[in-house]
């Protein structure tokens, strides 16, 4: 029994490698989706900031992008989590965990990335509904109410300067980050309050409990999560990797190749910092730049 064979394998069928996906069916290129779902927004009741789709639920833009994308024939949809891929046979062979393997002459990872959040209780449980790490995505809907930012390390001095453009903010250090002289004038400057007592607990919408007893009862709350691959593919293929203050994400080009002759990268996998306007981009550059390298070639390595 051979093995099925397509132009591109796009790995992740979530914003990215739907968008991907699309280019390359519109170019009429034999493609397979493997998927996972598991959206990386999935803990989040709606979606802001994606033009044409502002504040519609991130589960219904994906499923309308897959059945939009279901309807050009040469598009075929797995179920299944990608379990390995080789460079094989002058392309890349994957294995499905389903036991099965494909080829395809070149691989879009769309692999997305996953959180990790400060161990501190009641945290993890909001994160999406009131427990939030992207203010463009989520701040406008807090009304310019009362916002905390809990400190993961310096990226958070970012957080803490941003916010205040939606709401009152306090910045919970909680051990994590202790900003400069400087960092302190410009903090007082937005009128951030800071709070330096360790945070124990979150209850409620979004109430802070700090180990001293005090309770402080906030519409929001921001954290940078630490960021981990969803999947090791990338980093098994010999794909370069970047250094963020967040984690690490795919290196990447300008058209979305990574160091990996043959092997693109889209969406948070391959980017600092994401969001879903993002991710259709990068998964459009992705998806044409593969299309572009079965037309004319890969680039010849000096």
């Amino acid at each position: 029994m051979g093995i099925d064979e397509f132009d591109v394998i796009v790995i992740g069928g979530s914003y990215a490698g739907l968008s991907a996906a699309t280019q390359l069916a519109r170019a009429r290129r034999r493609v397979l989706v493997i998927d996972a779902g598991q959206r990386r927004n999935r803990y989040a009741s709606h979606s802001h900031g994606f033009l044409g789709q502002d504040g519609r639920e991130g589960a219904a833009i994906a499923a309308d992008g897959r059945a939009q994308l279901m309807k050009y024939s040469t598009v075929t949809w797995r179920e299944g989590l990608a379990t390995q891929a080789v460079q094989h046979d002058g392309g890349f062979r994957v294995t499905v965990s389903d036991g099965s393997a494909v080829h395809a002459q070149r691989l879009v990872l769309a692999t997305g990335m996953a959180d990790e959040l400060p161990s501190i209780p009641g945290l993890a449980e909001r994160w999406g509904s009131s427990v939030f790490h992207c203010p463009y995505c989520h701040g406008y809907e807090l009304n310019q109410g009362r916002i905390g930012v809990l400190a993961t390390g310096p990226h958070s001095w970012h957080h803490a300067m941003m916010l205040p453009d939606w709401g009152q903010v306090t910045f919970f250090l909680n051990g994590a980050f202790e900003p400069d002289e400087e960092q302190l004038v410009k903090l007082a400057a937005r009128g951030v309050t800071i709070e330096r007592t360790r945070v124990q607990a979150v209850s409620g919408t979004a109430t802070v409990t700090l180990t001293d007893g005090r309770a402080l009862l906030l519409d929001g709350l921001f954290v940078l999560s630490r960021l981990h691959s969803a999947s090791p593919l990338g980093e098994l293929l010999g794909c370069e990797m970047e250094d963020g203050p967040m984690g690490r994400y795919l290196r990447t080009d300008m058209m979305k190749a990574t160091s990996v002759a043959g092997v693109y990268a889209c969406g948070d996998a391959a980017r600092m910092a994401g969001s879903v306007a993002f991710a259709v981009a990068d998964g459009a550059m992705a998806g044409a730049a593969a299309h572009q390298s079965l037309v004319f070639g890969l680039p010849v390595a000096a």
